[in-house]
């Protein structure tokens, strides 16, 4: 079939379609025409997907037919409804898809940095390479703990939320590289891991951990959600199964923004905890104490409602009709 020319024949219908999809009000015989212009529109992307589905034409047709579907149809739900079915299924779903994933990034992590605390809390060749002993000691005694109380709680909160947020916002955005969320990982693992072997190696691992885990719990586990979801990205791209590359790339693109969106609001939550709770003059147990907690909210929530949002089919994408794929008869 020639493209060009079944444009050129159709064009019209399509425009005028359009013109009605936009228009304020409709008449009844307007009504009618978009109803009729809409059935031959759906005919034409039909034949238009059979041989060219990832075509330009076939998403502005598409484009055009939502459109035109919501004068007929109406809102599919309320602004309310969208919102619970986001939080209760969309989210859980796409974090639950995600938790093999995490849970690899997480163990990769914890390796790397336990093989460089071990590195540098044993060897003092090793810890003279990352830090003298000046260094290390005011590192220590004095610059470690005064990072989470030098600026006033909320404000150093506002700051954690922004780093973290735009750390994981790389790791799902640039995952499809195959690169970014290895060296990001890496490197923080590296990081944390130096850290603990200083701490490690001047007898004072408790501090270290007593502030470390009461936001790191959830923090850590966030920035392993973004990077499972930025090599789920990767491996639609190298792996699509039996979608087109283009589609299966698109459909985790879609699922995978539902995960940043969660996202932001875990970071929030984690931040508030390093801004008010690491600092605060609470004892250790009962810091760490609530770190855990939050990190049991967070894997309860992914478990339980997760679990069963995606046993019902749901992964976080956008639905059929709203993602472009289908129609709905007229």
């Amino acid at each position: 079939m020639d493209m060009d020319a079944f444009a050129a024949v159709n064009a019209d219908t399509w425009a005028r379609l359009q013109e009605l999809a936009g228009k304020g009000r409709l008449s009844g015989a307007e009504a009618d025409e978009l109803l009729t212009l809409y059935q031959s529109t759906s005919g034409h992307l039909s034949l238009v997907r059979s041989v060219a589905p990832e075509s330009a034409l076939s998403s502005s047709l598409s484009a055009t037919l939502a459109l035109a579907r919501t004068r007929f149809t109406g809102a599919r739900s309320n602004a309310m409804a969208d919102l619970a079915r986001f939080f209760v299924v969309a989210l859980p779903a796409a974090l639950y898809r995600l938790t093999r994933l995490t849970l690899a990034c997480g163990t990769a992590f914890v390796l790397i940095a336990a093989a460089y605390a071990v590195w540098i809390g044993t060897s003092p060749e090793a810890l003279k390479a990352v830090a003298s002993e000046t260094a290390a000691a005011q590192y220590v005694n004095e610059d470690f703990v005064n990072y989470y109380s030098e600026n006033p709680a909320a404000s150093f909160a506002g700051a954690v939320w922004t780093n973290n947020a735009w750390i994981s916002a790389q790791a799902v955005a640039l995952g499809i590289t195959g690169v970014w969320v290895p060296m990001i990982l890496f490197g923080n693992a590296q990081g944390v891991g130096i850290a603990a072997g200083i701490f490690a190696a001047a007898g004072k691992s408790d501090v270290f951990y007593s502030y470390i885990l009461p936001h790191g719990l959830m923090e850590l586990t966030a920035v392993f959600v973004a990077s499972a979801a930025g090599l789920r990205i990767f491996w639609a791209m190298v792996s699509p199964g039996p979608r087109t590359r283009a589609r299966a790339v698109a459909g985790e693109g879609r699922s995978l923004i539902t995960v940043a969106l969660g996202l932001v609001l875990v970071l929030f939550v984690s931040g508030l905890v390093e801004g008010f709770v690491t600092p605060s003059p609470l004892p250790a147990w009962a810091r760490i104490g609530i770190g855990a907690a939050v990190l049991a909210a967070y894997w309860t929530y992914v478990l339980v409602l997760g679990r069963r949002a995606y046993l019902a089919g749901e992964r976080g994408d956008l639905r059929g009709e709203d993602a472009g794929y289908t129609e709905i008869a007229a």
